[in-house]
């Protein structure tokens, strides 16, 4: 992590002190910064955030689709009304709750591992594939990454994505 003054307009609120913030995720080489804010603190937050949500979207783990059991970030982004997704998961996550990129991680790798068929992914995780298409449809990140995925038709290696293999 480092910071820096950005720049932008002067006058006589211009920030002189170095608040803006940018990560790197050093195994990926994934930045994200933050300098719309004069405290540092909060752009601190903010580049965490938007670090995760670009995680989410370009790392890749892989699946076995033979037995295949959803983690439990994705089953908390699942509406309440798929099979299997249990009482005990707690309530339904949206977009605006910072775990929701892990869900979302979660849900991008079995679309990654069906080849981008979003009616496979929702068979598997016991939804109608409207129900997964207004879920995927909730964030625009996460739509825009399936549609990249799904117009790509996700040949193995065809897509240069960061794969993180299983620990």
């Amino acid at each position: 992590m480092d910071t820096y003054k950005s720049s932008g307009p002067g006058g006589q609120h211009i920030n002189k002190r170095e608040s803006a913030v940018r990560i790197k995720h050093v195994p990926t080489g994934v930045i994200a910064q933050a300098a719309e804010d004069r405290s540092q603190h909060k752009n601190r937050v903010s580049a965490l955030s938007r670090l995760r949500t670009l995680l989410a979207l370009n790392v890749r783990s892989s699946v076995k689709l033979d037995a295949y059991s959803p983690p439990p970030q994705l089953l908390q982004i699942l509406p309440p009304k798929s099979t299997i997704r249990s009482s005990e998961v707690g309530p339904q996550i949206g977009p605006n709750n910072p775990k929701f990129a892990l869900g979302m991680q979660a849900l991008l790798d079995l679309i990654f591992a069906v080849e981008g068929s979003v009616s496979e992914a929702a068979k598997l995780l016991g939804l109608s594939t409207g129900a997964l298409s207004r879920l995927i449809r909730s964030d625009d990140s996460l739509r825009i990454a399936v549609n990249e995925l799904r117009t790509s038709k996700v040949k193995k290696g065809s897509i240069e994505y960061y794969v993180r293999s299983e620990k």
